[in-house]
């Protein structure tokens, strides 16, 4: 049986794993949202940055990418992904049914915010998000660097993200 993991952030571009198929796939009742506060990888305990989770919310739809993991590495990859995306716990691991674009549906490894965890930011304006952004650095690198790298590879993949896009024009203008 194949293990899928669902990409909407930085899995889109930097899964960390050997990836054997990639497609374009659909969350049902999720949307990427800049709904957690990082302080380990994009901003720190002092300052915190932002980054995306999947926030639930009945009726959206997340477009991503789905990611078929090579097999006989499943095991490695799950520990490589929770070691990387449950840091500080603000993400919950779900099995999750993903739409893929030529019309399966599988079951994916998904990582979603934790709406009760203390990271959860969900509902701060676009404003203040670009600020947190503009300014954030974490142990992974600036935050600006993980917004730009996001909006870029979604466009590449012919992903349109209303949001993401006002976020890294607003943030080129705070940084120039």
């Amino acid at each position: 049986m194949t293990m899928w993991v669902f990409g909407y952030g930085s899995l889109v571009w930097n899964p960390g794993f050997n990836v054997a198929e990639r497609v374009i796939a659909t969350l049902p009742d999720y949307h990427r949202s800049f709904c957690m506060r990082s302080i380990h990888h994009r901003g720190t305990e002092k300052d915190p940055g932002l980054v995306l989770a999947l926030d639930a919310m009945e009726g959206a739809r997340c477009h991503g990418v789905a990611l078929s993991v090579a097999k006989g590495e499943e095991a490695a990859t799950l520990d490589y992904l929770r070691e990387r995306e449950l840091v500080s716990a603000a993400y919950l691991e779900r099995m999750l049914d993903i739409e893929l674009a030529d019309g399966r549906v599988v079951e994916a490894v998904t990582y979603v915010i934790d709406a009760d965890h203390v990271q959860y930011c969900g509902g701060l304006d676009l404003e203040e998000q670009a600020r947190i952004i503009a300014n954030a650095v974490g142990g992974r690198g600036p935050n600006t660097e993980y917004l730009y790298n996001t909006a870029a590879h979604l466009h590449e993949l012919g992903i349109r993200d209303a949001e993401l896009d006002w976020l890294a024009a607003r943030v080129r203008h705070l940084c120039a």
